[in-house]
């Protein structure tokens, strides 16, 4: 892979995993301004809801951000771009959806027939 398209998913992948970490150090914020005693139990229970709704996002957020870690890693070692499972390379616009992804299109595509038939 060119140089020039190497820095530009570089360049995507560490803004995105910046934005996760604002937006998590964001919400411990809110998590610490809120923790007060809330008296009706129906508002207690909409705030309730809406932490652990947060929470659940910033934990998908927190898986994201080791793959985001791995992808820039393997721009480092040489190896971005280059499926895992058959050593192809995985075709430019599948990293330009999902520059985390590790496996072609081909090999992704077994590997959900697989999932889907095992009951996954």
């Amino acid at each position: 892979m060119k140089k020039k398209a190497l820095d530009t998913f570089r360049k995507q992948l560490i803004e995105k995993r910046d934005d996760i970490l604002k937006e998590a150090e964001r919400t411990l914020a809110e998590l610490n301004d809120h923790s007060g005693n809330i008296p009706d139990p129906n508002d207690r229970a909409s705030a309730e809801s809406g932490r652990n709704f947060e929470l659940r996002i910033r934990q998908r957020e927190q898986r994201l951000l080791s793959k985001i870690q791995e992808a820039l890693q393997r721009i480092e070692d040489g190896e971005f771009g280059e499926c895992e499972s058959c050593g192809e390379l995985i075709g430019l616009k599948r990293l330009e959806a999902r520059p985390v992804t590790t496996l072609c299109i081909d090999c992704k595509t077994t590997q959900e027939s697989k999932e889907k038939s095992l009951g996954k």
